[in-house]
């Protein structure tokens, strides 16, 4: 290592930072229902989650070096834009948190670093054609393909269990469920916990500490598996209970097909380089489980909110990005400005979050559900149940919700 000055030491911690808050953030796209179903105790779920998000950092860098390598011009970088980019990334990801709302951590961190680079050395710095290949198209694709999967993968799995004991049969499910909440916690290993390997290592390309081109260093794989690790094990616990009660009725039977669907998707995406979103591609399965099944439940108005955060994840983060590169761009004391803001506003939003405490002892308390819209009416009217399954999805919504009991029936 050449030299490491103290704003690449700055980018570095600021970059575990994200990390961290990326952990805690996603938590629930791993576990939100092995919680609600009691499937797992919810210190224990995320406990499991933290450790093969750990170990799922290992496994590839192929996200990692689409970010280090080819999204932005390395040679156009200061350490100070990686810098000003982290910090729109992390303040989208505060605010979503403490709202309760799923959103891409990963759309954050790109939107960010975007925004921070056309500030600094303009649109040409940002290579358009792996922005759409490798970023927009998969924003696009991976929930949709999500949830087809886990719609088709719901159908077959109703088929297949027509004639099993109903008890054993949940049994069954919930412990694949489980299985299939540790698949995706290793799936967002092997994608969320590399976007910051490669940032850092962007950032030390354009600090001189490594030659351009390389790799990320084992120290910076290491770091980065253990924060967002550590952000996983706190459990982002609001959007947890947002995940958990909002978007749709899941059985058993749906959850496992829902995880399973969206581990698979996650996992080909990592493989391929593509810098997805675990948010998009965990939130189109549920919904696609949810409409698998007759009497499936899918709460719209929840799926809109989500859909327009999703919409502005990448020009907000972006926004605050160039602001704090402009900032930065006056000098060390326009850098200090700018941490001091992004601290004082963490510990703000922070605070307000204390208000009204979601931790692991209430984070299944449910308010009354929201009525299903008329979309949503509309596609289970039409909705052949799966074959054998007449007596288990009664006629939809009013009888469905009289004979669900809390024993097969989880929302997330």
């Amino acid at each position: 290592m050449e030299s490491f000055s103290l704003i690449l030491a700055i980018v570095v911690v600021t970059a575990l930072a994200f990390d961290f808050t990326n952990g805690f953030h996603d938590t629930a796209n791993a576990m939100a229902t092995t919680i609600s179903t009691g499937a797992m105790k919810p210190k224990v779920a995320v406990a499991m989650s933290a450790v093969l998000n750990l170990v799922g950092a290992f496994l590839s860098v192929e996200v990692a070096n689409t970010i280090s390598k080819g999204l932005v011009d390395e040679a156009g970088i200061r350490p100070e834009v990686i810098f000003a980019a982290l910090v729109g990334a992390i303040l989208w990801n505060l605010l979503t948190w403490l709202v309760g709302l799923p959103s891409s951590s990963s759309h954050a961190l790109m939107g960010g670093l975007i925004g921070a680079t056309i500030a600094s050395a303009g649109v040409g710095a940002v290579h358009g054609d792996v922005l759409v290949t490798k970023v927009l198209i998969p924003a696009i694709a991976a929930p949709l393909v999500a949830g087809i999967a886990a719609m088709l993968a719901t159908r077959l799995t109703y088929s297949l269990g027509r004639k099993a004991d109903g008890k054993a049969s949940e049994k069954g499910y919930r412990a694949g469920q489980i299985a299939s909440a540790g698949l995706v916690s290793l799936a967002h290993g092997t994608n969320d916990a590399q976007k910051t390997m490669g940032v850092i290592t962007l950032a030390l390309v354009a600090g001189g500490a490594v030659a351009p081109d390389s790799d990320p260093p084992m120290w910076v794989i290491l770091s980065a598996g253990i924060a967002i690790a550590l952000g996983t094990y706190l459990g982002g616990w609001r959007i947890i209970r947002t995940m958990g009660k909002g978007l749709t009725d899941l059985q058993p039977q749906q959850g496992f097909a829902a995880q399973t669907s969206a581990a698979t998707v996650i996992l080909a995406s990592s493989h391929l380089g593509f810098s997805l979103s675990t948010t998009h591609s965990v939130s189109g399965s549920v919904m696609g489980a949810g409409l698998g099944r007759k009497g499936g439940v899918v709460r719209w108005s929840t799926a809109t909110r989500m859909f327009v955060a999703w919409g502005l994840t990448l020009p907000a983060a972006a926004l605050v990005g160039a602001l704090a590169e402009y900032v930065t761009g006056f000098g060390d004391w326009g850098t200090a400005v700018v941490a001091v803001f992004l601290v004082a506003s963490s510990a703000a939003i922070w605070k307000i979050s204390r208000r009204e405490v979601v931790d692991h002892t209430n984070v299944n308390d449910v308010d009354e559900a929201e009525p299903a819209g008329v979309v949503t009416t509309a596609m289970a009217a039409v909705t052949p149940p799966p074959a054998g399954t007449a007596a288990d999805a009664p006629p939809f919504p009013a009888q469905a919700t009289a004979e669900r009991t809390p024993s097969t029936t989880t929302t997330v």
